[in-house]
């Protein structure tokens, strides 16, 4: 596809969606807003996210295109209140993008925060993006550099962004050997606690545990969610694995003792492994 064919495929979306808000059009789009296509937008993402993690690529195309129909449906709706157009938004990404890009675009106004000799490595460009923002795009305005993570994170990112933000400002209190301690060091703080029966006392202790996993995770080189999800993927193979061995001894698992279970999952196990 050229970028003719690109040009005609977004003009044809945008125009659907301006027919699907129009006085003749749909019911149902016409009464959406901003503020109620916000659970639609994440759910899209996560579906999308989703595909590319099961690497199905027609479903990938799918998801992607779910996306798209979403930011462009809360453009055209900015559009219809004054707010804003899709090409103010197309151009203003298309902009910054240069401007972070000065390696790749000599011309660009990012140039005046670029590193001397120019970004080499993944690691010099992120350092760069970042004197670019504080200096030309004036984002270091914020009261502490944890202000630049939006609040709306899931917890779990949050926290990863928190720590390898700090870290790069400088803030960095432990390395590889110290996080493992201080993994055991909560571990033996959340047993205790828990031994107290005192439910504020273990959802601190709780929380502690896992920033410490988080921050020894990250200083591992391994992006939690990434690993997490690989994870949740590799206990939903096992538990659906444990169901069929259980419907083929004519039983659920809810009536299953607890060795049979556990026979279950080390099978299951070794299917997968």
């Amino acid at each position: 596809m050229n970028g003719q064919d690109t040009k005609e495929a977004f003009g044809r979306l945008y125009s659907i969606i301006q027919k699907l808000r129009a006085p003749d059009g749909c019911p149902w789009d016409r009464e959406q807003t901003p503020l109620t296509m916000r659970s639609d937008l994440i759910e899209e993402t996560f579906e999308a996210v989703d595909a590319i993690t099961q690497n199905d690529t027609p479903h990938i195309k799918e998801e992607l295109g779910d996306v798209f129909l979403n930011t462009a449906m809360i453009t055209y709706m900015n559009e219809q209140l004054g707010n804003f157009t899709a090409a103010d938004v197309l151009n203003e990404v298309s902009d910054k993008i240069i401007r972070r890009h000065p390696h790749v675009f000599p011309n660009s106004e990012g140039q005046q925060n670029a590193l001397e000799g120019g970004a080499k490595t993944a690691e010099q460009v992120l350092t760069q993006w970042d004197a670019i923002k504080r200096g030309i795009e004036n984002r270091g305005g914020e009261k502490s550099i944890l202000d630049e993570i939006p609040k709306g994170f899931p917890p779990l990112l949050k926290a990863y962004k928190m720590r390898k933000k700090a870290a790069k400002a400088g803030f960095e209190l432990d390395d590889k050997e110290s996080a493992f301690k201080k993994l055991e060091n909560k571990l033996a703080e959340l047993k205790a606690a828990a031994q107290t029966e005192n439910a504020q006392a273990v959802e601190v202790e709780a929380g502690e545990l896992l920033a410490c996993a988080v921050n020894l995770v990250r200083l591992l080189k391994v992006d939690p969610n990434v690993a997490l999800e690989n994870a949740n993927t590799r206990f939903y193979s096992r538990v659906s694995s444990g169901e069929a061995q259980a419907k083929e001894n004519h039983k659920d698992l809810a009536n299953c003792t607890k060795q049979e279970l556990e026979i279950f999952w080390q099978n299951a196990q070794k299917k997968l492994s």
